[in-house]
């Protein structure tokens, strides 16, 4: 009897030190009102996806991308859109408007040595006037709206509120895509018509050693396009073909891609723009407050020709000549 007592007694205390032992792990699980806690887990989330990294689902729907819930390279994209892509977007616009304003400070705004002469020569056709205009207005919305994506929920957001800034965020998204269309079609239209006028040519080298026109007392040579507008014209049409390319793809996303085409598509898209606008930020200030009578160009198409004679001198020469050969042709009588 004494040998039974005992056995009944060891039974009783494993049972005690069992349930005290599981009555903590069954509390974890539990809320604090005593309900299913849903995110409770022995297992940290971390652990699971390192042995399991892509999580998926069963659907009955014909897309299988539904049935991916979690996956390695999203994480990864999401720390790239979350994170470095803020720091990293904001340190290169910023520092180059930073740049740019130091530039100002410094060197003030490059004014025509000879001072204006009074006659006027014209640079641009109209055509090649609203070609230009129709590729940096359709730029400076699709920058803007661009910016709201990467910066909005971190500059605007706290600002207007959330429901406005989702009717914002909406609209700018349309007006983003369909504006995309304007711009490419630009794009074409540059390409198409100052192509041949910025092929590098032997007198850039010339320019170059020069200082470009930027250092006092030497005179630096050049065609129609000097080698920094060729170098703006061949990078922005590298950068707006790769946006432009990125971009459909974003806006007809899985046709012929999956999940990490969309994500590289992405990737390249963002950081191609942020890019890009550095890149036109310097090529608007060049054109309006750096240079004086840069922006005539551009704005009624006729420069000064003391203006033209400083920076574009063989181009200027090369047409005056063409003048006169046509002024002296229409005056030569017809045999």
């Amino acid at each position: 009897m004494t040998f039974l007592v005992r056995i009944r007694l060891a039974t009783v205390i494993v049972l005690l030190l069992g349930l005290m032992l599981a009555v903590p792990a069954v509390a974890q699980k539990l809320g604090p009102d005593g309900a299913p806690n849903p995110t409770a887990s022995g297992t940290s989330e971390r652990d699971l996806l390192k042995q399991v990294p892509r999580a998926e689902g069963r659907i009955d729907i014909p897309d299988v991308k539904a049935a991916v819930l979690i996956q390695p390279a999203g994480r990864t994209w999401d720390y790239f859109h979350e994170v470095l892509l803020h720091w990293g977007g904001a340190a290169i616009i910023l520092g180059t408007i930073g740049t740019l304003g130091l530039a100002y400070l410094v060197m003030g705004r490059l004014r025509i040595t000879a001072g204006r002469s009074g006659q006027k020569i014209t640079r641009f056709k109209a055509f090649e006037r609203v070609s230009h205009w129709l590729t940096a207005v359709s730029f400076v919305i699709l920058g803007l709206t661009g910016l709201n994506i990467t910066f909005g929920k971190i500059v605007l957001l706290p600002v207007i509120g959330p429901e406005a800034f989702s009717d914002i965020s909406q609209i700018a998204k349309y007006v983003h895509n369909f504006t995309s269309f304007s711009f490419v079609a630009g794009l074409l239209l540059i390409i198409v018509i100052f192509f041949r006028d910025n092929i590098p040519e032997k007198v850039d080298l010339d320019w170059i050693k020069q200082g470009g026109g930027f250092i006092k007392g030497k005179h630096a040579p050049a065609s129609r396009f000097n080698p920094g507008e060729k170098a703006v014209y061949w990078l922005s049409l590298l950068a707006g073909i790769s946006v432009s390319v990125s971009g459909f793809v974003l806006l007809f996303p899985f046709y012929g891609t999956n999940i990490a085409d969309m994500q590289i598509a992405q990737g390249v898209h963002a950081v191609v723009a942020v890019l890009f606008v550095a890149l036109i930020l310097g090529h608007i200030y060049i054109g309006t407050l750096g240079m004086e009578g840069a922006f005539e160009a551009m704005g009624s198409g006729e420069v000064d020709l003391n203006w033209a004679k400083e920076h574009h001198d063989l181009w200027l020469a090369r047409k005056l000549a063409n003048e006169d050969r046509q002024t002296h042709a229409s005056a030569t009588p017809a045999e």
